[in-house]
């Protein structure tokens, strides 16, 4: 949780995960991780095997922060009636 007790991501309404930021610290994180990201697919395209390691190393980055910083996860039906 952050420091003022938002969630950085929130919950999908329906399945398992994430959905977009909710926060300037999300909007932060996802623009800089993007940005990091297609630097370093760029820079190791022509290496499959360190491109492969990269791309694992950025998609468990961004798992580890959106766990962290966002909502628990559990598997959402949608809203649940009234």
């Amino acid at each position: 949780m952050s420091d003022n007790g938002k969630y950085w991501f929130p919950a999908k309404r329906y399945g398992w995960g994430w959905g977009p930021p909710v926060s300037w610290q999300g909007w932060a994180f996802m623009l800089c991780w993007l940005a990091g990201f297609f630097v370093g697919a760029a820079r190791w395209r022509a290496q499959h095997e360190l491109f492969a390691l990269f791309v694992a190393a950025m998609v468990a980055l961004m798992l580890l922060v959106c766990y962290l910083k966002g909502e628990p996860p559990k598997w959402r039906w949608g809203k649940a009636p009234d």
